[in-house]
């Protein structure tokens, strides 16, 4: 177990804002954790509590405290991603992921319609050949299956993901549309994360490294599971983006794109954006830029507000 003090004398709070409107924020805070093995990431959203954000707390300090894991591949595909704006808005953002043949559109917006999502998801098929949408839980069973119909009237999707926010529902809508069905927050935010893959609930698991608690944890889960894997962002920082390549570069096989392209929902990060090259980016862990770091400073105020968050968070660490 490291040390309060050490991890509090190593913790950079930043705030980093954001192009667009993304899970009701447009700034998002995390700290960093300069360790002796490279940089960690605690990142967990300010709504959630002690218990919860201590997983995110325990990933960010596996990244700065422990060596990295050996990699299988040197680059990760990845996907676009799309929030829930406007059509007329799509382009402009395909065009921050130069070659990616798959993007992830937001769909389930409190406020918008079903009809606003259709045109979301259209504009994007116009310009990239495979399509995933991503509910976050927002619909009933009948409002997914209602929506799988409407969003592949013109064209497939590769998956719907989390369309409902229960295991079961999961398995009703797997069982009742022609799509396949990926789980996010079924297995993040889960007491037992294998649980939806046994109750045939997905044929797709998204995992997350921060919210499981690092990558040997996501690496655990990975094994003992039976269907393909998409490691995904939580709105990461360029730090956290890079361990969770450094993930997706452990996996046996990869056969979906990876959601951790959403550096590029930011204006500035902590460390100059990678561009990724015919879709793909490196797997590479990052070490973020001194000015950087202090011209992203949060407040004074938003700091001691994380250090105190960090100190509720250790003693839930196993």
């Amino acid at each position: 177990m490291v040390e309060l003090s050490d991890v509090l004398d190593r913790l950079h709070v930043v705030a980093l804002p954001m192009r667009v409107r993304f899970r009701g924020i447009t700034v998002r805070e995390v700290a960093l954790i300069d360790g002796p093995a490279g940089w960690g990431e605690f990142g967990a959203f300010l709504e959630y509590g002690p218990p919860e954000a201590a997983h995110w707390l325990a990933a960010g300090l596996e990244a700065a405290y422990r060596p990295q894991p050996e990699v299988v591949r040197h680059r990760i595909p990845i996907n676009a991603t799309v929030p829930a704006v406007a059509a007329g808005e799509v382009a402009a953002i395909l065009a921050r992921f130069p070659g990616a043949r798959t993007a992830k559109v937001k769909v389930a917006e409190p406020g918008q319609s079903l009809a606003d999502d259709v045109a979301r998801v259209n504009a994007v098929r116009s310009v990239v050949p495979r399509v995933r949408v991503d509910a976050n839980g927002g619909w009933s069973v009948e409002e997914a299956v209602t929506a799988a119909r409407a969003l592949t009237a013109d064209g497939m999707l590769e998956y719907l993901e989390q369309p409902c926010t229960t295991v079961p529902e999961l398995a009703e809508v797997r069982r009742r549309i022609g799509v396949p069905v990926a789980a996010d927050e079924s297995i993040r935010k889960a007491e037992d994360p294998l649980l939806v893959v046994r109750s045939g609930a997905a044929d797709v698991a998204v995992l997350k490294v921060a919210p499981l608690g690092g990558v040997q944890k996501l690496l655990d889960i990975a094994g003992q599971i039976d269907i393909p894997i998409v490691v995904s962002s939580a709105l990461d920082s360029a730090v956290g983006i890079g361990v969770g390549l450094v993930a997706a570069a452990c996996l046996p096989e990869l056969p979906y794109a990876c959601g951790l392209g959403t550096g590029g929902l930011f204006v500035e990060d902590v460390a100059e954006p990678v561009t990724p090259v015919d879709g793909y980016l490196p797997a590479a862990t990052v070490t973020p830029d001194p000015a950087r770091l202090a011209a992203l400073a949060a407040s004074p105020e938003r700091r001691q507000w994380w250090i105190e968050r960090v100190r509720a968070c250790i003693p839930l660490l196993h």
